[in-house]
């Protein structure tokens, strides 16, 4: 029986770590392990980069995405995908910008020092990457069927 959108985006929710699929200029696609930050209320991701990484350039450009989760072995994983919105890059601590980096940031390592980190984030020009997830897909198969090695 295939899993439900809602066992899939579970999947997802349970972790802060992907792989993150943007399209580059000439069609290709180009990846990135990336840490993230799931909202499970409103289905939206958030991930903190560089104003300067080819993600966010990518983004501005064409805002589909799509982000691979594993699970606990090859045979699951959950991909979720959408359009993107881009915060305005940190400039000014305070801001709006900075005030949501400070939250993914915190999901990861807790205990900030908020004006060193203020200042990080405005001289790395960070900002973050929305992933409003529009479409869960993938397979959760716990004793499904497992290639067989042939040694003859």
């Amino acid at each position: 029986m295939p899993p439900t959108a809602d066992e899939l985006w579970a999947l997802v929710a349970g972790s802060q770590q992907g792989t993150l699929a943007t399209i580059k200029s000439d069609g290709a696609p180009q990846m990135s392990n990336v840490l993230y930050v799931p909202d499970s209320a409103s289905r939206v991701i958030r991930i903190s980069t560089t104003a300067g990484r080819a993600k966010s350039r990518n983004l501005a450009r064409d805002p589909r995405a799509a982000l691979h989760v594993a699970g606990d072995d090859f045979w699951n994983y959950a991909v979720a995908e959408g359009n993107v919105t881009l915060s305005d890059i940190a400039s000014v601590p305070g801001d709006a910008a900075t005030a949501e980096l400070f939250a993914v940031h915190s999901a990861f390592y807790r205990e900030l020092d908020r004006d060193t980190f203020h200042d990080e984030m405005i001289e790395h020009r960070r900002l973050v990457v929305r992933l409003h997830v529009t479409r869960v897909y993938g397979v959760i198969a716990p004793s499904g069927r497992r290639p067989v090695r042939n040694d003859t």
